[in-house]
């Protein structure tokens, strides 16, 4: 991989870091935006107590000086302040004991699987590394990803689809623009108001039964070359990297390209999109994009969406029935700190894992160790599609 990003620490443990290796060099950071996407991925409807503790002040270690990427591996670090109140369960030495000990895995979770895998009878071993607040890092490495992005002409952004049993709602490409404008502190980034309104009562009843709920997002790309990926090895498919990218974050439990999911029910004459030529603008086009701007494993020109669809949260406020790792005995299974839904927060997430894809297949396309040099090449690119 050109571009890759390695994430370490624990939900309730000192701070997160991570460090991202393979941008360029002379990348100019806009650090207002990283601090944003981080915001963002604390907000929407649904979210529970600990975004109100948590400020996930960003700082970096290494690979930009005054302002600007050295083309070495970037290091950032962002405490947990609430660690203040766990230094004793999180303690890095000493002997185990048992405050804060997790017996009762949560149905749903890698409680169960990890105890059984790493041998422990203590599932905070496991839950701490799983918590979606790991996923802060990655948004983090991602926000650097976007801005690499941006500076060849290419724009991320999301949007929630569905929540709970309601059918959803469709975004059009040229509604993109809309999508941008929306407030950072918008509910649901969501441009129906009568969707809004659907997602909002769906949220609320959850709450009332001490439940979670689950619910659908979609990351949206304009402007990305044509040619990111290749149908050649399985492992070098653009759709197989998004997804997989998608997949790894905590509770999506399904991953669409385009209609991926609508085009398994239709027949090919009303799911392919056909093929014009634009001649003033010396290019091919495509009216519709059920594709969902990728073919064969290779983007094609049009905008790129990939939905993620998130699984209602293991973490139950009125737990379900569960059996201790140690006893045997039948308990009900432990309680953490909870969301009803963090729809808005895995969009932001989604963006991020999206964009790191489509940051390392530019960099595979276009090259270079600068950012001038990337720019340059991506140029040249654009002018011999042009005379196709």
């Amino acid at each position: 991989m050109l571009l890759r990003f390695l994430t370490a620490g624990e939900s309730h443990g000192p701070a997160l870091t991570v460090i991202v290796e393979g941008l360029p060099a002379g990348l100019a950071v806009d650090f207002d935006q990283v601090r944003r996407d981080l915001l963002r991925r604390r907000g929407g409807y649904g979210r529970g107590g600990r975004m109100k503790i948590e400020s996930d002040p960003v700082e970096v270690l290494g690979g930009i000086r005054f302002g600007k990427t050295l083309g070495s591996p970037v290091s950032m670090v962002i405490r947990n302040l609430d660690h203040a109140n766990w230094t004793s369960v999180m303690a890095v030495e000493g002997e185990p004991t048992e405050e804060r000990s997790v017996t009762s895995p949560r149905p749903g979770h890698a409680d169960l699987a990890g105890a059984l895998k790493y041998g422990t009878h203590d599932a905070r071993d496991i839950l701490e590394r799983s918590s979606a607040r790991e996923t802060t890092a990655r948004t983090a490495a991602g926000a650097l990803a976007r801005q690499f992005l941006a500076a060849l002409g290419v724009e991320i952004t999301s949007a929630t689809v569905a929540v709970g049993e309601d059918p959803g709602c469709i975004i059009p490409d040229d509604r993109f623009d809309d999508l941008l404008a929306l407030p950072d502190d918008a509910p649901f980034r969501c441009l129906d108001e009568a969707c809004v309104q659907r997602m909002t009562a769906a949220v609320e009843q959850a709450r009332r039964n001490r439940d979670s709920v689950g619910g659908a997002f979609q990351v949206l790309v304009r402007s990305a070359p044509v040619g990111l990926g290749s149908h050649v090895h399985w492992d070098r498919k653009l759709d197989g990297m998004l997804g997989q990218a998608v997949m790894s974050i905590p509770a999506v439990k399904a991953v669409s390209i385009g209609d991926g999911v609508e085009g398994s029910y239709r027949q090919g004459s009303r799911h392919h999109d056909q093929i014009d030529y634009i001649g003033a603008e010396g290019r091919f086009a495509r009216p519709t994009n059920r594709a969902g701007g990728i073919e064969g494993g290779i983007s094609n020109g049009e905008m790129i969406r990939v939905t993620g669809y998130l699984k209602p949260l293991s973490t139950l406020p009125k737990p379900l029935p569960s059996t201790d790792l140690a006893t045997k005995e039948r308990s009900g299974a432990a309680v953490e700190r909870t969301d009803t839904i963090p729809i808005v927060a895995a969009g932001v997430v989604g963006e991020a894992m999206v964009g790191l894809v489509l940051a390392g297949e530019c960099l595979r396309k276009f090259g270079g160790d600068s950012m001038t040099e990337v720019i340059r090449n991506q140029a040249a690119y654009r002018d011999a599609l042009r005379s196709f």
